[in-house]
């Protein structure tokens, strides 16, 4: 509000040096135009009369071309003060006519250029109208019941006085009484007019739950619980792939790849193991024993079987897939050397998927597992999925403020994919208790405190500092402040706030004068 404030007096301040420039008598007989009547009324469609003086006899209006027109109440460039024109059917002959809106009260340019027939040189003039706000035609309250406490300056400037007076534009100041600063402070009370074109709108704050629907955005990811890898737990060479490329669908105990070992330490392991083979008393180590050393080393049932026909220790083995799924990594290629530890396949059983959405952790508070979800992918917008929250992790990322969720799909059909965007809302209710609610746009907040502004009648508008709870779908809840049925204002009270900062502002003017 404050840089509200600094705005009025900058724009008053450019108004005053704009209007008070002297402008030089015009010469007799010099064509020029005037207004017909200088006086006009604030709002909307108002008339505005410009009369050619100079000429004679008058021309008809056919015969005069507009090149130019303006109505503003500040310095060229300053849009915002400008008011809209549509010229209309003038009066008499030399007489033009238009319809504007006029915001505000003061004083308004009127710039024209135009051309006359029978005249070499375009006419041009500035023109200025008074705009005054109207008399309401509600009945007033008899003046004798009511009492002056002071007048303010009409353009809105920190100046007060006891008695009549007028500003530098010849403005009357305004008079300020006692009914309007009874009521509690920051009241404001607006004339019917002032009401209407500030499009103030009001409505009553009612007992209702609050329902929230949270978006967030989302990816498709492999289920983790059924992801598998395929690890090298000793030194070789890859002699042939039976699964050559990725993407390819894969199932437990397939053919996966021929190897050829290079450590001589497994060799030893497979020495160990055969030496148990036929031996009814089986070797120091025993047969358990063997089988289990290969088997620590990725040795697949295939593999055991292999080296049990051949008797003896085997350079080249098959290894096949260990978990059904598709092959999302293959790094391994024919003929390349890999160590213990290097990953050679990886593969992912996506007949379920996970959607992981980022939820911001101002919302998280709303979101509970086993909560419904629809899931709508960018792949196929028009259909949506349903799923629930099957975990909130426990981690807020500290880079995006989120909190991760999972949604667990059905993939059985196998159009999801990995990496796949996807937008998810998660539906519920905040709370199933009806509580005092009104409209978001009745808050004002201004980082410390939070008012809404409270319709008392006759144009009587009292601000109130309002406790909030939980927000949504539009509406936010009231702990404090306002009370059922009560009118707020839902539109226009910027408006409003502005008036009562100003009418504060001159209470502390006026507590001076009052102890004089």
């Amino acid at each position: 509000m404050k840089t509200i404030s600094a705005f009025l007096r900058i724009m008053v301040f450019g108004l005053v040096t704009v209007f008070t420039i002297s402008h030089p008598v015009r010469a007799q007989n010099t064509p020029a135009f005037e207004a017909v009547k200088a006086e006009v009324p604030v709002g909307k469609n108002v008339r505005i009369e410009l009369r050619l003086v100079g000429v004679d006899p008058a021309p008809a209006v056919s015969d005069i071309v507009i090149e130019a027109s303006r109505i503003d109440m500040g310095p060229d460039g300053m849009a915002t003060m400008t008011a809209p024109l549509k010229q209309v059917m003038g009066t008499s002959p030399g007489v033009l006519a238009w319809q504007t809106e006029l915001v505000m009260a003061g004083r308004w340019a009127f710039s024209i250029k135009a051309r006359v027939k029978g005249h070499s040189e375009p006419v041009t003039s500035t023109v200025i109208f008074t705009a005054v706000e109207k008399k309401s035609e509600e009945t007033p309250k008899p003046e004798g019941k009511r009492k002056i406490v002071y007048y303010r300056n009409p353009m809105g400037l920190p100046d007060i006085s006891p008695v009549p007076k007028k500003d530098s534009m010849n403005m009357d100041y305004i008079a300020v009484y006692d009914d309007e600063t009874s009521g509690p402070k920051g009241s404001v009370r607006l004339s019917p007019e002032k009401v209407q074109r500030a499009g103030v709108r009001t409505q009553p704050a009612k007992m209702q739950t609050i329902s929230r629907s949270i978006s967030a955005p989302g990816t498709i990811v492999a289920d983790e619980t059924k992801l598998g890898v395929f690890t090298a737990k000793f030194n070789g060479f890859v002699e042939e792939l039976y699964v050559p490329s990725v993407g390819e669908p894969v199932q437990r105990g397939q053919k996966l790849m021929r190897v050829w070992i290079e450590s001589s330490d497994i060799l030893q392991k497979q020495a160990d193991f055969t030496s148990t083979l036929g031996n009814v008393t089986r070797s120091s180590i025993g047969y358990e024993g063997a089988e289990r050393n290969l088997r620590f080393f990725g040795f697949t049932d295939e593999a055991i079987e292999e080296i049990k026909r051949a008797g003896r220790p085997l350079r080249s083995l098959t290894f096949t897939v260990p978990h059904d799924g598709i092959v999302l990594e293959k790094p391994a290629l024919v003929g390349m050397r890999f160590s213990s530890g290097d990953t050679l396949f990886r593969t992912a059983d996506l007949s379920t998927v996970w959607v992981i959405a980022q939820v911001p952790e101002s919302d998280i508070a709303f979101i509970s597992e086993g909560q419904n979800a629809t899931i709508t992918l960018k792949a196929f917008p028009h259909l949506p999925r349903k799923g629930k929250v099957a975990r909130i992790y426990p981690e807020l990322n500290p880079a995006t403020r989120t909190v991760s969720v999972r949604i667990v799909l059905d993939n059985s059909e196998g159009s999801l994919r990995p990496g796949l965007y996807a937008n998810v809302t998660f539906d519920g209710a905040v709370d199933a208790t009806p509580v005092v609610v009104v409209p978001d746009s009745a808050i004002i907040d201004s980082g410390t405190r939070r008012v809404a502004f409270v319709a008392k009648g006759e144009g009587l508008f009292e601000p109130r500092e309002v406790e909030i709870g939980k927000r949504g779908n539009g509406m936010i809840e009231i702990l404090k402040g306002v009370e059922e049925n009560e009118e707020v204002v839902v539109r226009g009270n910027f408006l409003i706030d502005a008036e009562s900062n100003l009418k504060s502002a001159l209470a502390g003017f006026a507590t001076p004068e009052k102890s004089k």
